[in-house]
């Protein structure tokens, strides 16, 4: 791949949305990734590990049998974005947010909205439960299967 091929691919890359970018061809493949849309990601990653950890029972000083079957594992399932664009907490600016952590929400109840090419797009719960949280600011940037909400 020629230098000039390569430039204009970091170029696109750094003008836009796309955080990480993979070309394989004959001459050989490559690789961009794009440094500022990385700290997200490892945000969203190590959250839930950290919930985890927090959530882990410290011993007691009488250890019994049935302390570990007594604390059922608490399951959080992540809603994540269906596509590139831009997050929307609320359906106008200065609106009430459509979900606030803590919120009992219904399978199927808008969430957010992600606006795609000029189009606003809702986006639903894929699980009835409680928001624990939300990944997400108000206007950010997100990639196609990027952690938006936690519900437990």
């Amino acid at each position: 791949m020629d230098l000039r091929k390569l430039k204009t691919l970091i170029d696109l890359v750094s003008d836009s949305n796309v955080s990480e970018l993979e070309i394989t061809e004959a001459e050989g493949k490559v690789r961009i990734v794009k440094g500022v849309g990385l700290a997200p990601v490892q945000h969203a990653v190590t959250a839930p590990l950290a919930s985890a950890l927090a959530m882990t029972p410290t011993p007691s000083p009488l250890p019994t049998e049935s302390s570990p079957a007594t604390v059922p594992p608490v399951v959080v399932h992540q809603v994540k974005s269906p596509m590139v664009g831009t997050f929307y907490r609320s359906a106008a600016p200065g609106a009430k947010s459509f979900v606030e952590i803590g919120d009992n929400i219904k399978a199927g109840q808008t969430i957010c909205i992600i606006e795609a090419m000029k189009i606003l797009n809702e986006i639903e719960s894929d699980k009835s439960g409680i928001v624990s949280q939300i990944h997400c600011e108000n206007g950010q940037a997100v990639e196609y299967g990027q952690p938006l909400f936690a519900i437990e």
